[in-house]
């Protein structure tokens, strides 16, 4: 973990308007008693909320006293139930002390059913008392530990929960083979805690070890050094000696299979869906060469995709050696493979480097989704890169006007919130284009030997979004100060929307669309004179998007009957045409409707049509759907959308 950075005359400008770098209050002291710990178990989040301004570095989404104490390895030891739907073992913690007195170990969990603690020194180790604190509605309950003098270790055991908020059980009729279970774990951005009790924040760095039980016909597959020919025998050995943040903790069970896709990348999948996949993805290898070429070096060893149940709540999940895709990208055509060189990119901008807190998140997906938009201009043309660019832009323009100017501002307060609220195009677009703009200011080549030099400088550390700036200042800003100001960037970062005069991508590709959409629309010419010949996904989707909120039956039947919309393959053309249809209350459209909400999970689609159900008057259709839906959704899933169809704040 990288010092936090002295706030002293760097990027002054910049800085002015940000918040100090005062050492925060420690968490508790070490002459606390068992009353006082279980009584003030929440205070430190307390206290850190309390203050007038974010912190730099300072997660306020942790109850651990990371000051104390930090973790830097853990020992997992867990059998798979899913019968009860529990993971159920022991977890050993390795820490360095950083202070010192003696005070508690304070843990995140949430749900969990801790059983016993041990801590000691070595092979030295006892029972200790322990106590749960309050539990809060966002973080879970903080774990305060009372250790032994010189103590190094604690060793946990415990149950997890059958409702635990990272982890989903799915019976067999919802995987692909309809023959066994599955089980997956999503612990981004604060839901580690909820499966393995730790320091649950991304300023932490861990390696680790783990042995996972389970039924003799599966395999489990982790974010670690997996092995396609392990013998199916129930027990399964792990290690990552790279060290990670707790939120690329991920593991998987299920009938799994694997296909070699390159010297270094494969991917596993359900039998019936391995060599699509594998098809599809083929390119990977070829993305990860092309960005080590740029960038430097792959530091993790492989580069593995598992493909996931539909019901996986997000696009994909960038944990390291194997990163977590959804089934709804394999189209056929290689038209979604955008998703693949987004997590391909974290393995430099996320994993590698890493945000500190969640009010940094743009460090880690601006950064990346700059890094897409570059392997995808290297490996499919300038065309294509230019239309995934605008079509950024679009997503970026649309997210802005839903959001309040609070929202917008790229180093986000989030205190007080769940960290979840942070995740929009405001992190991923709109920090993107900032690098975009810093690109266009200094040079394609010199930016790039400063993503490199960056990449290295912080490599395997955890930064704030001031640790970059500073760093910022001392490269960037003195070597092109007749092209950069530090108050532009700090427009860029600490301000909502977008600076006047920012970069706005367009693409001929889609200009192309306008003329004839607007002919159409105008009753010019019937949709089947359209020439879609040779339209790409994105032209498709930028075709329908643009399209006006209202349209008429007659012409949402002629769209429908000409281009097959309805029962479109590519889910990112159904999805938009579903809300066309939401919007139009296009009734032939809505039986596909509910298959497409039922059959998938993943947020980026049910919880935009979940929202315009109900803002276009079908809340009742809305709640059918949801209640036939939940059985099959993740915790995250059911979360978000419970409280779009009940009306609840989704913060």
């Amino acid at each position: 973990m990288l010092p936090r950075i002295l706030c002293t005359g760097l990027l002054a400008s910049a800085l002015a308007l940000a918040a100090g770098c005062s050492k925060p209050e420690p968490v508790s002291e070490p002459e606390a008693t068992d009353k006082a710990v279980a009584e003030t178990a929440a205070e430190p989040a307390r206290q850190k909320a309390d203050s007038k301004g974010p912190e730099p570095g300072v997660d306020y989404h942790s109850f651990a006293n990371t000051e104390d104490y930090r973790v830097e390895h853990l020992d997992l030891d867990l059998a798979v139930d899913f019968d009860e739907k529990v993971l159920e073992g022991e977890a050993k913690l390795k820490f360095k002390r950083l202070t010192d007195g003696n005070p508690p170990l304070v843990l995140d969990t949430r749900d969990l059913d801790i059983q016993a603690v041990k801590a000691g020194h070595g092979g030295q180790m006892e029972a200790v008392k322990f106590s749960l604190g309050e539990k809060d509605d966002h973080l879970g309950t903080p774990l305060k530990i009372q250790l032994p003098k010189n103590a190094t270790s604690v060793a946990i055991e415990y149950r997890t929960s059958p409702d635990a908020s990272g982890v989903q059980w799915l019976e067999p009729q919802q995987t692909a083979g309809k023959q066994h279970p599955f089980l997956f774990t999503q612990a981004q951005a604060i839901h580690a805690r909820s499966f393995v009790p730790l320091q649950d924040t991304p300023s932490v760095r861990i390696t680790y070890n783990a042995t996972i039980r389970t039924p003799e016909e599966l395999r489990a597959v982790m974010s670690a050094d997996n092995d396609p020919q392990a013998e199916k025998d129930g027990v399964y050995e792990f290690e990552m000696p790279q060290p990670i943040p707790s939120y690329l903790l991920a593991l998987a069970v299920g009938d799994l299979d694997f296909k070699a896709m390159g010297e270094r990348t494969g991917v596993y999948a359900e039998p019936s869906l391995l060599d699509a996949a594998a098809k599809e993805f083929e390119d990977t290898e070829s993305m990860l060469e092309v960005n080590e070429k740029v960038y430097g070096p792959y530091r993790w060893d492989r580069y593995d995709l598992l493909i996931l149940p539909p019901s996986f709540p997000f696009g994909g999940m960038e944990n390291p050696r194997l990163s977590f895709i959804t089934p709804t990208v394999i189209a056929g055509d290689k038209s979604l493979v955008a998703l693949i060189a987004h997590e391909l990119a974290h393995s430099w901008s996320g994993n590698l480097v890493t945000n500190a807190t969640w009010r940094d998140l743009w460090l880690n997906e601006g950064f990346t989704t700059y890094l897409t938009n570059r392997i995808m201009q290297n490996v499919y043309g300038d065309e294509r890169y230019k239309m995934e660019m605008a079509l950024g832009y679009a997503d970026l323009e649309e997210d802005m006007a839903d959001r309040p100017d609070s929202d917008e501002i790229l180093a986000t307060d989030v205190r007080g919130r769940d960290p979840d609220a942070v995740f929009s195009n405001i992190p991923y677009e709109k920090g993107s284009l900032f690098l975009y703009e810093l690109e266009q200011k200094v040079g394609r080549e010199n930016f790039d030997q400063f993503l490199l030099d960056y990449f290295n400088h912080f490599s395997f550390q955890s930064i704030s979004t001031e640790d970059f700036l500073n760093y910022l200042n001392e490269t960037l800003l003195k070597q092109y100060p007749d092209k950069l100001s530090a108050e532009r960037i700090h427009e860029w970062i600490y301000e909502p929307g977008l600076p006047e005069g920012a970069p706005h991508p367009t693409s001929d590709a889609f200009a192309r669309i306008d003329p004839v959409r607007q002919q159409w629309l105008d009753g010019e010419i019937a949709a089947g004179d359209i020439d879609t010949s040779g339209w790409t996904f994105h032209q498709w989707k930028y075709f329908l998007d643009g399209m006006p909120e209202k349209l008429s039956d007659d012409q949402l039947a002629e769209l429908d009957e000409t281009f097959g919309l309805t029962e479109s393959k590519n889910n990112e053309i159904a999805f938009s045409w579903l809300m066309i249809a939401v919007r139009n209350d296009y009734q032939p459209a809505f039986p596909r409707l509910e298959e497409f909400m039922v059959g998938i999970g993943r947020n980026k689609f049910v919880r935009p049509l979940y929202r315009s159900l109900v803002e276009n008057g079908k809340r009742d259709m809305a709640e059918r759907i949801f209640e036939k839906a939940k059985p099959g959704y993740h915790p995250l899933t059911v979360k978000v959308n419970s409280k779009i169809i009940y009306g609840d704040s989704e913060d």
